[in-house]
């Protein structure tokens, strides 16, 4: 399954070169053969789960190691595209019902 994943860590410096606990964290994606596309405000990642999921981990923890005082993260399936997968939520119209009520 392909994943998409988007990621801020701080504390944000401005302008210049970015912190360590940033160029840390694109260095161990590009490690693990995935191609991460550096922004001025967060960094995006896709791949496959099974790739992307774990070397995530990996990331948060050198974040942290290198200054970050805080990291949030956005993780969504994609299609194999890499399109948007929106798969509506059931409402109570349209949920199937468990029996009489």
């Amino acid at each position: 399954m392909r994943v998409r994943a988007e990621f801020t860590t701080e504390p944000f410096t401005g302008e210049g070169e970015p912190p360590e606990h940033v160029t840390h964290a694109a260095a161990l994606l590009t490690e693990a053969g995935l191609d991460a596309d550096l922004g001025p405000f967060g960094t995006m990642v896709e791949g496959e789960d099974r790739v992307l999921l774990p070397t995530l981990a990996t990331v948060l923890a050198a974040a942290f190691a290198s200054g970050a005082t805080r990291f949030t993260l956005q993780v969504e399936r994609v299609s194999e595209q890499g399109d948007h997968l929106d798969t509506p939520r059931p409402t109570p119209s349209t949920r199937p019902k468990n029996g009489p009520s």
